[in-house]
């Protein structure tokens, strides 16, 4: 029998974008077994709705994540609308909507980038970012932010975008997705890129439902859930179907998320086509008193929002569950009989967010 060592993996690695912490068992090159430690960025965002009112949690949970920070915003207005009772108007929704697909593109490509680093494809990185790019200087264009864009408030969004602007995202989104065809045929059939992506993580469907899993990590395994099929913000008014794959594996999750950037720009382009004329957001008087739960697909996958209120200006309770906490257990067993070199790279195939997770 092979002698066991146990290896401690991170925070800190060359490889890795996020602070997660593993504990590796190792026989020979083997993984047995991977045990996480979750807490090593923890600043008790949750905890300050003491200290300020429900209007301005709005800006802190935004600063949740700086990759999803527009859909943090988006999912906390939503609970709190929830319990007022408040109609966001339907341009509001449609502007919410791009915001929050044009975070999807921007997630997904940096996510891409990062993929093809952790193989050693850096001229695949820099034009994966690259186009990265072009989406954040959308993002300065509509709100004046690239990273933190508070744009959200209860009731609808602070800021309009004008017919011009709506025109110039479709055109550079259009751009994208030209650029985007071309680095997908590295992403899905270069040899050396499918030989560190095929076989490699194996998650299949029964264990993506039984550890539950979220987004493109599930959907890669064949689990057919999107919550943006329940309707949120102006997603009852767009055609699009649920992007999975059956490949269960490192390939299958790249695959997803490409694949999930085509139909975000097609979700942008529909709300462009249909967007409605009217105000952006509702007055919004009083306090809340009551407590909702929200869910909504970010890029990572379903995120969970609740929010209980008092009556007061501050509320009681605020929770957030977020995707990669959901897609740890995940992770985890794809771990299990990996080779230690792969492990970089399947920790890279959750996407994880860390900063989410741990808040």
């Amino acid at each position: 029998m092979a002698k066991q060592s146990i290896i401690p993996f991170g925070p800190q690695h060359p490889v890795l974008p996020e602070p997660i912490h593993l504990d590796l068992v190792l026989e020979d090159e083997k993984v047995v077994e991977a045990i996480p430690s979750i807490g090593f960025v923890h600043r008790g965002l949750e905890s300050l709705v003491d200290k300020k009112d429900f209007n301005e949690m709005t800006y802190v949970i935004e600063r949740t994540c700086g990759i999803c920070s527009f859909m943090h915003g988006m999912g906390y207005c939503e609970s709190i609308e929830k319990i007022m009772q408040v109609e966001v108007p339907n341009r509001g929704k449609y502007l919410r909507t791009i915001w929050a697909e044009m975070s999807r593109v921007h997630s997904h490509l940096l996510w891409l980038g990062l993929l093809a680093d952790a193989f050693g494809f850096e001229s695949l990185f820099y034009q994966c970012w690259r186009m990265r790019e072009k989406v954040l200087d959308l993002f300065e264009m509509t709100t004046g932010g690239r990273c933190i864009f508070s744009v959200n408030k209860v009731g609808g969004v602070l800021k309009d975008i004008d017919d011009v602007m709506l025109q110039t995202i479709k055109v550079t989104m259009d751009d994208i997705a030209a650029d985007l065809r071309i680095v997908r045929k590295t992403f899905m059939k270069d040899y050396t890129v499918e030989s560190r992506l095929r076989g490699v993580g194996i998650l299949t469907k029964e264990q993506a439902h039984n550890l539950g899993a979220a987004g493109p990590f599930a959907r890669a395994s064949g689990i057919k859930m999107d919550m943006r099929t329940t309707g949120y913000a102006a997603y009852g008014d767009l055609d699009f179907d649920i992007i999975t794959s059956d490949e269960c594996d490192s390939y299958g999750r790249c695959e997803v998320r490409i694949n999930e950037i085509f139909q975000a720009i097609d979700l942008i382009g529909q709300c462009i086509d249909k967007m409605p004329k009217g105000d952006i957001a509702t007055i919004v008087k009083g306090n809340p008193n009551g407590e909702a739960f929200v869910r909504m697909e970010q890029p990572r996958g379903e995120a969970v929002y609740f929010s209980k209120a008092n009556g007061s200006k501050f509320l009681e309770r605020m929770r957030v569950r977020t995707p990669t906490f959901a897609n740890i257990p995940g992770l985890l067993e794809t771990l299990k009989g990996a080779d230690f070199a792969d492990v970089p790279l399947l920790i890279l195939t959750i996407d994880p967010c860390i900063s989410c997770t741990e808040r």
